[in-house]
């Protein structure tokens, strides 16, 4: 990866023991901590940044904004730290780990941000506790790794391994809202949810200002600017308020209604728009896009990942989660019946099955994923054992939620399977996450589930630019859910009538078009006739275990049609 954060338990010995200094742009060896961090954007403002003083050492990775006009934001986050304690965590705002060290207090962790929005791994294995952003980095100080039952099942059948757990069974990640001590694991509660009545909270008003501040913050953010555009509602605020964005970015072909609509909004704000064909760049799991999805979210969702190099702009938006945190993406809503298709009507269902919601929401398919257990030696019920994991990391959201709906959405925060698309871009670009901006989680978590809609938030951009919606997304023409999808079904069952296209090239095409059945899995012709996402889900998990010369020969058993192996 281009930019890394590794660290252990220990000296600066116990460091070489597992990683060259060499190899990262800076190594700061505190009292407890020794980490290296390597990037290219180390101290710029808005990002990266290291500290070393009479106070101890800290480490920022990521996006980071202090409240004042400190431009080095570990030395603010760690004076603060000696001032007010814990508590400082709550100022610091961004997409971000950071690594304190404090001599004065004797205290040293590794903390999370609110969400978990950048991923740290870590294993006792070696003997010393080992920690990073780079799983396989962090795995391969394991001795004789194992692969974990269940995080490989998860994963091929809802496309994320759920909770801490990866597909080793010797590696962890840290939790939600979380920290690594030298010995411990502890939560914080900087992500629980408060809902406030609309008339003391105006979930409009809070929400339009909130977004004017996140932006500003983001104004100096360096280089040439860019954005990841959709033609729907999300990506499109940014467009509207970063002033200096020149470049838009579009997956699609030139013809296709997605990249009509996102070219007519970059044409409205001034900004040059650049789509890239769906060709086999957009499917190929190679080491491009394998390697950031870190063995525990399908790489599927880093749809720009093959076309990184005729990207050319130094700091990237994206509105990546603005759906989750903002549009209320996990909470359960009523449907009806309009000829025969269940139409969500905008209301909340007042007692909603989290294990049916969660499971719709992650894109369960029950049928595609009992042909995936025909066809390998995958003993295991998909159905029960979905259901059965769901429900256990359902469980354990409820002391962050006051209701179902908010623990609905708090789980579906904790395991996004989209992540990998951020980790990619972060990893080539300074990149703006806007969904994670601290004011941002705050107007989440205090604005109950029945406001955190699409119209509260189109009517806060209204607030920012009156004319956000000059140019509607494709597929929603009318401000009403419920017409949007009538109008599809009639377009569906329409003759001469043109379809809604869908906003992503299509799989199955592409994968036939491309013969990856042959290219990706010559070998295993007994599951060339499962789905495109399934198939996928298998390459990308040979790819990942090849980081490790023993798991390669663990996974192949179960993928052989053969006598089942998993009791």
């Amino acid at each position: 990866m281009n930019r890394e954060l590794f660290g252990v338990i220990g000296g600066i010995d116990t460091f070489e023991r597992f990683r060259s200094s060499d190899e990262f742009d800076e190594v700061l060896a505190g009292s407890t901590f020794t980490v290296g961090i390597r990037d290219a954007d180390l101290g710029t403002p808005g990002w990266s940044a290291t500290y070393f003083g009479d106070e101890g050492c800290c480490l920022v990775w990521g996006e980071a904004y202090v409240p004042d006009d400190d431009p080095n934001a570990a030395r603010w986050l760690l004076k603060r730290y000696e001032t007010i304690g814990i508590e400082a965590l709550r100022e610091l705002n961004g997409s971000y780990l950071v690594v304190i060290d404090a001599d004065v207090s004797g205290d040293a962790f590794v903390a999370t941000d609110p969400v978990r929005s950048r991923e740290c791994f870590y294993t006792d294995d070696p003997g010393v506790r080992v920690f990073g952003t780079d799983a396989a980095a962090v795995g391969r100080t394991i001795a004789e790794p194992t692969l974990d039952r269940d995080g490989v099942l998860e994963f091929l059948h809802l496309g994320v391994i759920l909770g801490e757990k990866t597909a080793v069974t010797e590696l962890a990640r840290l939790p939600l809202d979380s920290r690594l001590t030298p010995t411990s694991v502890d939560s914080f509660d900087r992500f629980v949810y408060d809902p406030q009545p609309s008339r003391a909270f105006d979930p409009i008003d809070e929400l339009a200002d909130r977004l004017d501040r996140a932006f500003q913050r983001r104004s100096s953010l360096p280089g040439r600017t860019g954005v990841l555009l959709s033609a729907g509602y999300d990506s499109r605020i940014i467009l509207s308020q970063v002033d200096d964005i020149d470049r838009s970015y579009t997956v699609g072909s030139l013809d296709a209604q997605e990249v009509r609509g996102a070219r007519a909004l970059a044409a409205q704000y001034g900004a040059s728009h650049t789509a890239f064909p769906p060709d086999e760049r957009y499917l190929r799991p190679d080491e491009s896009k394998i390697r950031y999805s870190q063995g525990i979210k399908e790489s599927l969702h880093i749809h720009h990942a093959g076309y990184t190099d005729e990207i050319d702009v130094d700091t990237m938006f994206h509105g990546l989660l603005c759906d989750t945190f903002f549009r209320g993406h996990f909470t359960a809503s009523e449907t009806v019946d309009v000829l025969g298709k269940r139409v969500p009507t905008g209301r909340l269902k007042a007692d909603p099955d989290p294990v049916e919601s969660l499971l719709e929401k992650f894109g369960y398919s029950r049928e595609a994923s009992l042909e995936l257990t025909e066809r390998t030696s995958f003993d295991v019920d998909p159905e029960a054992f979905v259901r059965e994991a769901v429900a256990d990391e359902f469980e354990t959201r409820w002391d962050r939620a006051d209701t179902v709906q908010n623990a609905l959405t708090c789980c579906g925060i904790a395991n996004q399977p989209s992540i990998p698309f951020h980790n990619h871009l972060s990893d080539h670009f300074v990149t703006s996450f806007l969904a994670t901006d601290r004011e941002l989680i705050d107007w989440h978590l205090r604005t109950p589930p029945k406001h955190r809609t699409t119209e509260t938030f189109l009517r806060a951009c209204e607030r920012l630019d009156d004319d956000i919606l000059r140019h509607r997304p494709p597929d929603r023409p009318h401000d009403a859910r419920l017409f949007n999808e009538v109008e599809g079904f009639v377009r569906r069952k329409t003759p001469f009538l043109p379809s809604f296209e869908p906003p992503w090239p299509d799989r199955e095409t592409l994968f036939e078009q491309h013969d990856f059945d042959r290219r990706l899995l010559g070998d295993l012709e007994h599951v060339h006739d499962l789905s495109a996402r399934h198939k996928l889900r298998l390459t990308d998990l040979r790819g990942w275990f090849g980081c490790w010369s023993a798991l390669p020969d663990q996974l192949h058993p179960w993928l052989r049609p053969s006598d089942p192996v998993i009791a």
